[in-house]
C-alpha cells in the first residue's frame, strides 16, 4: 500500500474503505443470501455495483486500487475477490459476523492506523450509483483538504431534491472555510427518515441534505472520536487487531450500532459538503425505474408484453423468460428460476419482511 513517510512535507495519503458488508434484502429475489446487491449487475455498463464503485474511487487522483480497503463477511470473502481480482489480499477485512458501521469503520481506520497513523480515511457504500463520477472526485477532493487542514469529520451530503421519507436529512449551520465551488458546514443537527410532512418542512427550508453514509476524516480523528464517545468498543476492537485471531473471537461480542448512531450524532466536529453528482443509493426495486428512466412508461429488463399497463416494473433474469400482464398499475414483477415476486411500487419497503417470513420458515428458507 501506498504510506505517508513524512506528513509535513507530503499531503497525507487518502484510504478508501468500502463498506461490502450488506444483504441487499430489499432486492430479492435478485439478490440472494450467496449473491447480495453489491455483487449484482443492474445496467448496461457490465460493472457489477461493487466494481463500479472501486472504478469511481480510482478516478480520483492519487487513489490506486492498493490504497483501497473493504470490509466485507466471511460469506462473500471470495466473491469480493472474484469481482476485484486486483485488489491486494491484505486489503480486505473480513467480519466474522455482521456488526453495522461502526464496527466496520472502527475496523478499517485500525488497520490504516497500522499503516499510516498520518493518513485520511474515508467511507463509501459498495451498492450506491453515482452518475457524473468526476463531479463526484471533485466533491472528494474538498472533503479531503477539509480533513486534512481540520480536525473535522466531514460527511457528504446530498442536495435534496424532493421530499423523500427514504433517508435520512443533515441541517447545516455556519460555513466552514471559504471554498464557494463546494461550501461546506458545520452540521447542525441529524434527523432520521422523517414522515412526509416533516420531510416538505425540511426541504422548503433550504438548508438541509440527504445523508449519504458517505465520510472523510483524519484516521487520528475518527480514532479519537471512539475513544472518546465509544469507548468500550475501541477498547475491545483495538485490542483484538493488535492480536493474532483477536478479531475472529472478540466480533461477535461487539455492540451493533451504526457510525452515526455511535458517532455522529454526538460528535461537536462535524462538517458537511452538500453536492450533487447523480447520486442514488438503489435502495429497492424502485431504484431501477431512477436507474433506467427514458426507457418508456414500464421499465422493462428481459421481454415483456402487457396490455392496460403503466408504471411498471418488470425484470426477468433468463432473456428467453417473458412477462405478460394484464391491467396492472404501479407494480413491480421480477422473475428469476426460482421465484416470482410481484408487489406494489409503494410496498417494495416490506421485502425485508417477506424475507424475512422465509428465514423464519425451515421449508422455504433455501429461496432467501
Amino acid at each position: 500500500m501506498s504510506s505517508n513517510e513524512s506528513s509535513a512535507q507530503v499531503a497525507p495519503q487518502f484510504y478508501p474503505v468500502i463498506l461490502a458488508g450488506g444483504s441487499g434484502e430489499r432486492f430479492w429475489p435478485l439478490s440472494r443470501k450467496s449473491r447480495p446487491k453489491q455483487f449484482l449487475t443492474l445496467d448496461d455498463s457490465g460493472l457489477s455495483l461493487i466494481q463500479a464503485t472501486v472504478r469511481r474511487l480510482t478516478g480520483i487522483p492519487g487513489v490506486e486500487v492498493e490504497d483501497i480497503l473493504i470490509v466485507t463477511g466471511v460469506d462473500h470473502r471470495m466473491q469480493v475477490l472474484e469481482h476485484l481480482p486486483d485488489l491486494p489480499t491484505e486489503n480486505l477485512l473480513v467480519e466474522p459476523v455482521a456488526r453495522d458501521t461502526a464496527a466496520a469503520v472502527l475496523y478499517a481506520a485500525l488497520r490504516i492506523a497500522q499503516m499510516d497513523e498520518h493518513g485520511l480515511m474515508g467511507v463509501f457504500h459498495s451498492d450506491h450509483r453515482v452518475d457524473q463520477p468526476e463531479v463526484f472526485a471533485q466533491v472528494v477532493g474538498r472533503a479531503t483538504a477539509l480533513a486534512a487542514q481540520q480536525d473535522v469529520l466531514v460527511t457528504i451530503g446530498i442536495e435534496a431534491t424532493y421530499p423523500s421519507i427514504a433517508y435520512g436529512y443533515i441541517e447545516r449551520g455556519e460555513q466552514v472555510g471559504t471554498d464557494q465551488a463546494f461550501p461546506a458546514y458545520r452540521v447542525a443537527r441529524f434527523t432520521e427518515k422523517p414522515d412526509a410532512e416533516r420531510a416538505r418542512e425540511f426541504l422548503a427550508t433550504g438548508r438541509y441534505s440527504w445523508n449519504s453514509g458517505m465520510f472523510v476524516w483524519k484516521v487520528r480523528a475518527i480514532l479519537d472520536a471512539f475513544r472518546r464517545y465509544q469507548p468500550e468498543l475501541f477498547a475491545a476492537l483495538s485490542a483484538a487487531v493488535s492480536r493474532r485471531g483477536g478479531v475472529r473471537t472478540a466480533y461477535p461480542s461487539l455492540e451493533k450500532i451504526s457510525i452515526d448512531y455511535a458517532i455522529l450524532e454526538k460528535a461537536d466536529n462535524v462538517a458537511v459538503i452538500p453536492a450533487e453528482f447523480g447520486w442514488d443509493d438503489l435502495g429497492d426495486w424502485n431504484a431501477l425505474e431512477r436507474l433506467l428512466r427514458g426507457h418508456g412508461e414500464n421499465v422493462a429488463v428481459g421481454r415483456h408484453v402487457g396490455i392496460d399497463t403503466g408504471g411498471a416494473i418488470l425484470y426477468t433474469t433468463d432473456g428467453d423468460d417473458l412477462i405478460a400482464t394484464i391491467g396492472l398499475e404501479d407494480v413491480v414483477v421480477v422473475r428469476t428460476a426460482e421465484v416470482t415476486l410481484v408487489v406494489h411500487k409503494d410496498r417494495t419497503q416490506d421485502i425485508k419482511k417477506l424475507v424475512q417470513q422465509l428465514k423464519d420458515n425451515p421449508e422455504l428458507e433455501r429461496y432467501v
